[in-house]
């Protein structure tokens, strides 16, 4: 997959330029004497960037070009990690400092001339063997024909006794179309949803439909929407569709000496003008392919009923092309229509199933697997039908296997694959970083942001932070059907998501093969390539000893169910060549960091999310963690930790810190009655407006009467804490055991959304100033206070307003 590894290189250098910009125009990098190789560095690298925006070179497919783009990808990986060490010795000590550290200084001089040498060479290579040079300037037009060709069999080969499940999709579409309307403005309906789900199909056979309605459009015109979009040859394919081989032969001729596409053009909107006419646009990508292509197919001064079927992945482009109300969002066929259709690809009958318990739970495992989508299901169905059914099983359980390699898998494969590589190239890392989360894992989208942030994928704009980047990036992806939405949040915004299972499958193996992630699971072949960036444990063991972690820039943990106190990854995190990690996620209880692995993770100079899993038997935070100058996501979980270190604040770019102290309690009998009274009364206790409270959306009160526990909840923030502006989340704060000036600090954190505190035993002082401090957090949406029993200590501004949300 040559223009796999081509698009993730291109993706890669933008970042390794950006940062050997940054390095080069330090003072270190002169008084060190490597600032001219830093500015070739970052000179070379956009000469090879933009060698590989080239969109002929992006879809070529020789080897050698596949080479020479994991040649560049690993050496932009490698300028990062080097530059990365640059600039936290830069950044943590003084000049002076700086100079004194000769050992530092060589090391990092020698790694920078080193890293310009293997520049020369990789551009030499480029060179030497011409690879940039187009030895076919029909490759993308072969590409979009062969695409065509898939989706139009696809299409096509669905004959209506094998159709299921697109019976009412097809009444509810035309019914849309709302054919009897004449004499009224054009109407554009959108066909929306992911590669494979039928989009082409519901409007094929809404086109071809034998209903009087529909037949008696005079002029008719399917056209399939290629990637490379020419319009020379759309408005061919139109005008001869419309009114004939003949009509357009005679119209170039008339144009010849004149620009070709404009008198097309021309001539298409002035017959358009008084015609009934349908037409369907199959496969739509671009928003500007749709300006251009409205301004030909929808005359303002026709009102003669016309219809136009636009069919696309994106939600985003469906809705410059018309209305809310006539986009279409086609789903997944249901269980039953789905099994119905294997059923049909492969010849079996109810009776089958019925009797062989077997058969029935692998043609459920299979639909499932293919994630109820129409083409998945097809394509699969296909190569059932020639095997026998003792193979199904082993068949389902290589499934991602023969999806990279079973030529007749082939349709499927190229259909999911198109989405990928039309992605733009800042959100392809983004896309393949999901394949690091289990099959079926419900994903937050507050994590994933945040990892990606962490990883380096999000760069910031003019005007808007880092965070809403990141939210545009995780919406683009939700608007082209690449990610399925699971979650909404109160405002309608998607807070979790999911990857289609095969989709998953095939970014796995992209991932795989542009050794960008490495999956070890319990069940599968755990031989890690070298060079992976990124690794992630599904229910198994960790085996440092089986790849090189020198590169390695992110760690994930996930497990199922609980086992104990887990297993210590404490000797696992602690090696030092695991300097350049970035991101370390404990999701689940299975894993475990103790306090000696906590004070050793202050030698991650480079970490910069840090998530601990759920429960840990850590005591106390080291005052190292102060030189972890980048990291922005601290995430405890459920500690022993009673205080936040003092050097904590030293954190500038810290965004989130979550530490909520185990409390090891019992139930006490007939309490829960008098827990369930105390929280009804907060509204006649809490009665007090105040305006601030209007801007919160989600205000939780809990009572701790009905618990007998061991210690208050939450941490002791230290003083200074005012100093971490970029703060957007803290939890859990114990008020009682904080000092007062602390408290007062919180009120300078003007940036923070999310707030968790515990009253319990605090006094009405601190109470005072804690309800002063809140009043002043502007950005402040969601606010979580737990209350003794019966305290009334100064919180009475409080109150539930219309715009919270519980």
């Amino acid at each position: 997959m040559a223009e796999a590894a081509l698009v993730l290189a291109k993706s890669i250098l933008g970042s390794a330029v950006s940062k050997a910009a940054s390095a080069a125009s330090t003072e270190i990098s002169l008084l060190m004497g490597v600032q001219n190789e830093m500015w070739f560095i970052k000179d070379e690298l956009k000469t090879m960037q933009a060698f590989l925006q080239d969109p002929e070179v992006t879809q070529k497919k020789d080897k050698l070009v596949k080479v020479w783009a994991e040649q560049v990808r690993d050496l932009s990986y490698d300028i990062e990690d080097c530059l990365d060490e640059f600039m936290v010795h830069v950044g943590s000590h003084s000049l002076s400092k700086q100079l004194m550290k000769l050992k530092d200084r060589h090391r990092i001089a020698i790694q920078i001339r080193n890293l310009k040498l293997r520049i020369e060479e990789v551009s030499n290579r480029n060179r030497r063997y011409k690879l940039i040079k187009i030895e076919s300037s029909n490759i993308s037009d072969e590409m979009d024909s062969n695409m065509e060709d898939i989706r139009n069999k696809s299409a096509s080969n669905i004959d209506e006794a094998e159709l299921v499940g697109f019976a009412a999709p097809k009444r509810e579409l035309i019914a849309l179309m709302d054919v009897t309307a004449m004499d009224s403005p054009a109407k554009v309906i959108c066909v929306v949803g992911m590669g494979g789900l039928g989009k082409t199909t519901l409007a094929r056979k809404t086109y071809e439909s034998k209903e009087d309605t529909l037949k008696s459009f005079p002029f008719r015109a399917w056209i399939t929407v290629s990637q490379s979009f020419s319009k020379r040859a759309m408005l061919q394919d139109m005008i001869n569709q419309f009114f004939g081989a003949d009509a357009l032969k005679e119209l170039l001729k008339q144009l010849v000496g004149k620009v070709l596409e404009d008198g097309l053009a021309s001539y298409l909107i002035t017959q358009l003008q008084d015609k009934w006419y349908f037409i369907v646009f199959d496969d739509l990508w671009e928003i500007d392919h749709w300006t251009w292509i409205s301004a030909i197919a929808l005359p303002k001064s026709n009102n003669k009923g016309s219809r136009i079927i636009v069919t696309t992945r994106n939600v985003g482009l469906a809705g410059h092309c018309t209305s809310e109300l006539l986009i279409y969002h086609l789903k997944v066929l249901q269980s039953d229509d789905a099994i119905k259709l294997l059923q049909r690809k492969t010849n079996i009958t109810h009776e089958e199933m019925d009797k062989d318990e077997n058969l029935s739970t692998i043609v459920t495992k299979v639909v499932k697997k293919c994630g109820y989508l129409p083409l998945a299901i097809l394509t699969i169905g296909g190569v059932l039908a020639t095997k026998k059914k003792a193979e199904w099983e082993n068949f389902y359980q290589k499934l991602p296997s023969e999806l990279e390699s079973n030529p007749s898998l082939e349709a499927i494969r190229r259909v999911l694959t198109l989405s990928y590589n039309h992605l733009p190239s800042r959100l392809k890392p983004c896309f393949l970083y999901l394949s690091i989360f289990p099959e079926d894992y419900e994903i937050k989208r507050s994590h994933l942001v945040h990892r990606w942030i962490a990883e380096g994928f999000v760069r910031a704009k003019v005007g808007t932070t880092i965070d809403e980047v990141g939210k545009e990036y995780f919406d683009e992806l939700i608007s082209r059907s690449m990610i399925q939405s699971s979650e909404l949040g109160m405002e309608g915004s998607v807070k979790t998501c999911r990857v289609h299972d095969i989709m998953r499958d095939i970014i796995v193996s992209i991932s795989r093969e542009e050794n960008f992630v490495h999956l070890v699971q319990s069940n599968g072949n755990n031989v890690a390539e070298e060079n992976f960036r990124h690794v992630a444990y599904h229910d198994s063991m960790c085996q440092k000893e089986a790849m090189d972690w020198r590169h390695i820039r992110s760690l994930t943990f996930f497990t199922e169910g609980s086992s104990g106190l887990g297993l210590d990854l404490t000797p696992s995190i602690s090696s030092a060549k695991l300097r350049m990690l970035r991101v370390l996620d404990l999701v689940g209880q299975n894993f475990r960091i103790t306090q000696d692995g906590i004070n050793k993770i202050v030698l991650l100079c480079h970490l910069k999310y840090l998530n601990v899993g759920a429960w840990s038997e850590i005591y106390t935070l080291p005052s190292g963690i102060g030189n972890m100058q980048g990291l922005r996501i601290l995430d405890m979980g459920y500690t022993c930790i009673t205080t936040l270190p003092t050097n904590i604040t030293k954190l500038g770019d810290l965004h989130v810190i979550r530490c909520n102290r185990i409390a090891y309690s019992y139930l006490v009998p007939n309490e829960p009655v008098h827990c369930l009274f105390d929280t009804l009364r907060l509204p006649f206790l809490l009665a007090d407006s105040h305006s601030r409270a209007r801007a919160i959306r989600d205000l939780h009160m809990g009572c701790s009467s009905g618990w007998s526990r061991t210690g208050g909840d939450g941490v002791r923030v230290p003083r200074g804490i005012g100093n971490l502006k970029e703060l957007q989340i803290l939890e859990y704060v114990d008020i009682r055991r904080t000092s007062s000036k602390a408290i007062k600090e919180l009120g300078e954190l003007t940036r923070l959304r999310k707030l968790a505190i515990g009253t319990n035993g605090a006094s009405k002082k601190k109470c005072k100033i804690l309800c002063e401090s809140i009043e002043k957090l502007s950005s402040l949406r969601s606010l979580s206070v737990e209350v003794g029993e019966h305290q009334d200590r100064g919180l009475g501004w409080l109150i539930s307003s219309p715009l919270l949300a519980t």
